[in-house]
């Protein structure tokens, strides 16, 4: 059964970018957590009802209206040499920057990498089918066709399982892939990254 959200475009992108803040370097860079939050409160606006997080939000933006949007985002998730490397970080950041524009019915709850797969798949499928995206934090991971998500923040805007494989639609750079989630989940590693889950609070 396949899932997906609904999504808005970036000049024909699908969502945003950190490859598109070319003045500024640490955005460039190291800006992931700020364009999913960002991505985030762009789509709170336009599906879930909340047009405080982001009042100027429109499925059509262009990558000036974006970047601006972006810039007001990293103050809230201020990209560092370590990287927001730890959940709570990103929960504090964004849950801040909704609670400061007057958004203080959605919650945010950290699902720690050590959980186990078949506990995040039905996760996963509870978040989406409520219609919330998700932000992911991929660390280390042993399988080199994971590199691009290698220490990077990005989103989970879909499913679709059958018998016992489930892929999820990752979301990143403007553009989305299907992704084995179990191959995605199980890093090889000891130090993990996670999921951010939104609820109604």
């Amino acid at each position: 059964m396949r899932k997906e959200l609904p999504y808005f475009r970036v000049e024909g992108a699908f969502g945003g970018s950190q490859d598109w803040f070319t003045n500024d370097h640490w955005m460039k860079i190291g800006g992931c957590a700020a364009v999913t939050a960002t991505d985030c409160s762009l789509y709170f606006s336009l599906y879930k009802g909340e047009k405080a997080a982001c009042p100027t939000a429109k499925p059509e933006l262009s990558k000036k209206e974006y970047i601006s949007l972006g810039m007001e985002m990293k103050p809230y998730l201020r990209p560092r040499f370590t990287g927001i490397d730890r959940l709570d970080i990103y929960q504090e950041g964004f849950g801040r920057y909704l609670a400061e524009r007057g958004v203080h019915d959605i919650k945010l709850d950290a699902w720690d990498g050590t959980r186990s797969y078949e506990d995040t798949l039905e996760v996963v499928k509870q978040q989406i089918d409520a219609g919330w995206p998700i932000p992911v934090l991929t660390l280390k991971h042993r399988n080199p066709s994971f590199y691009d998500y290698v220490w990077h923040w990005y989103l989970l805007t879909g499913y679709d399982c059958f018998e016992d494989v489930c892929a999820v639609k990752t979301t990143t750079y403007g553009s989305w892939r299907w992704l084995d989630l179990k191959g995605l989940w199980r890093t090889g590693y000891k130090r993990k990254g996670g999921l951010i889950l939104f609820a109604n609070a």
